[in-house]
């Protein structure tokens, strides 16, 4: 690829990053249960790199059925301790309790006639948000929309939900379009 057409920088170096970011980082997402699995990765990924929670991500689906969020929310101590035990996951006991209740909270969003797809898209108007970046350094860690929308999380009850996992949310299902200018998936993003 030339310089005009390449890749964002982050995702060079592994062929999972690679597919991660051709196929899905920054597609707008309506399906309840892939949004669903993004609350749950995001929030096991702070203090890891994101290849660490993607390369564990089929162990997360095995691990919490298919991010069944009905089955999780019924989730005890039994699950709880298999959960900590599997070595295919992240096993931190708060992202286990966070995964818990956010499928709680998202059974609570779904029995009240709401959906995670439009809890999330109205932080957005429901249409994409495009940027313009021509370096990485200038992707915000944060924005307003997202402290909004992770203030709104949290008062649904879910956790680990702070505004920059709220961002990164916000870039994997697309809310908003990151990709840096210069890269290909930036404009087959926006047409």
């Amino acid at each position: 690829m030339s310089n005009k057409n390449q890749r964002c920088p982050w995702c060079i170096g592994d062929d999972a990053y690679i597919a991660y970011h051709d196929n899905e980082w920054g597609v707008p997402c309506h399906d309840e249960r892939t949004l669903f699995e993004f609350i749950v990765l995001e929030g096991a990924q702070p203090g890891l790199a994101w290849i660490t929670v993607l390369k564990k991500r089929e162990n997360y689906r095995k691990a919490l059925h298919n991010f069944d969020a009905a089955r999780i929310a019924r989730y005890g101590d039994a699950d709880v301790a298999r959960l900590l035990a599997d070595t295919g996951i992240i096993r931190n006991r708060l992202k286990i309790a966070a995964t818990i209740a956010n499928a709680r909270a998202t059974c609570t969003l779904h029995e009240a006639g709401h959906t995670l797809d439009t809890l999330l898209w109205q932080c957005v108007d429901g249409h994409p948000i495009i940027n313009r970046w021509q370096r990485m350094d200038e992707v915000p860690a944060y924005t307003p929309a997202a402290i909004a929308l992770s203030k709104e999380l949290k008062r649904l009850g879910f956790r680990f939900v702070g505004p920059t996992i709220v961002y990164s949310l916000m870039q994997a299902v697309g809310l908003v379009n990151d990709h840096l200018v210069s890269c290909p998936r930036h404009a087959a993003l926006t047409a």
